[in-house]
């Protein structure tokens, strides 16, 4: 079963907690990678796997963006 299906059986109430842990996990990850890259105590692997999990929550973040989002007709 894939993301978009789990999240279109929940509540808009459960949505908006899930937005602000999706949130600042991705808050976190962008702190993580910079202090890594400042650092320089990562390997390009390692920054690269971080970002693509930052991706995949973005793209966790637009889709319940979209879901709470009424849509209106112009």
């Amino acid at each position: 079963m894939n993301a978009h299906s789990d999240l279109s059986m929940k509540t808009d109430d459960v949505l908006r907690i899930e937005l602000e842990v999706f949130r600042q996990e991705h808050r976190d990850l962008d702190d993580a990678i910079r202090a890594l890259v400042e650092r320089g105590t990562a390997d390009q692997l390692t920054i690269q796997r971080l970002k693509k999990q930052k991706l995949r929550l973005k793209d966790k973040i637009a889709y319940i963006e979209d879901r709470l989002t009424p849509d209106i007709i112009a």
